[in-house]
């Protein structure tokens, strides 16, 4: 069975969820969370074999593999040495890994879903808008982890079968209830990497609302990783500065 996002995400338009909690506001990572879940349910139901959370990911790959016993031999059953970095935990909690004591999820993995399917891997993150509410773009991945990945990828000089997807799913309240009201996916490569905003001073975030991402880019990911950088660079450079002269220069009188 070949991979086709759009009919999973259009099954998701119409469909309800319960509401985290009967009363008080509800925060963005509290809506987000049970429709992250609710699309990984509908996802694992077309496609059960090629389906996983990021630490259901590494505990078939680790599982599948009882040769690999210490973190470095676990790295490398990932053939892409970036790809690795990306989605593997640390080396401690990686060399502690057994059959008895498997990972279990965390907040800050990188990838909500991954799709392996295709000869790709798809890493796919959700995103939730509450469209009675006007609201800043969220923050989608740190820069800092993009560029080492790109730095990475050109390292390596070609990319096949990889994507990063972004689903934006806008909902609102109905009772008890949360509708999902409209759903898009969305590739990272098919973004303008020059264009992409990162918010240094919310921990160096790449920003933006899923809906409102273009998808013009049509080069190679190997030159969205060098534009990526050129970008990146440039806008810590400027930064840096900013630092020395703001936090550095006005003080150099009283130490020299």
């Amino acid at each position: 069975m070949s991979f086709n996002l759009t009919p999973v995400v259009r099954k998701l338009v119409g469909t309800t969820i319960p509401r985290p909690n009967k009363s008080g506001t509800l925060s963005g990572h509290a809506a987000g969370e049970p429709f992250d879940k609710h699309a990984y349910a509908l996802l694992k139901k077309c496609y059960p074999k090629n389906t996983f959370r990021q630490f259901e990911f590494l505990n078939d790959l680790y599982s599948r593999s009882p040769g690999a016993i210490n973190a470095e031999q676990r790295y490398k059953l990932i053939s892409k040495s970036w790809l690795s970095k990306l989605v593997s935990r640390g080396k401690e909690a990686t060399e502690a890994w057994t059959v008895a004591s498997k990972f279990e999820e965390k907040q800050n993995d990188t990838a909500d879903i991954i799709i392996n399917a295709d000869q790709t891997i798809r890493i796919i993150d959700v995103k939730t808008k509450n469209i009675s509410k006007d609201a800043q773009p969220p923050n989608i991945i740190s820069a800092a982890k993009i560029a080492s990945m790109c730095g990475g990828i050109l390292d390596d000089g070609s990319v096949k079968g990889f994507d990063i997807i972004y689903l934006g799913i806008s909902w609102k309240e109905e009772g008890d209830n949360l509708r999902c009201l409209g759903c898009v996916h969305k590739s990272l490569f098919a973004k303008d990497p020059a264009e992409i905003y990162i918010n240094w001073a919310a921990a160096m975030q790449i920003q933006f609302t899923v809906e409102d991402l273009p998808q013009d880019y049509s080069g190679s990911i190997e030159e969205w990783a060098r534009i990526f950088l050129l970008t990146f660079t440039e806008q810590a450079r400027k930064q840096s500065t900013k630092m020395i002269e703001k936090y550095v220069t006005p003080y150099l009188r009283h130490i020299k």
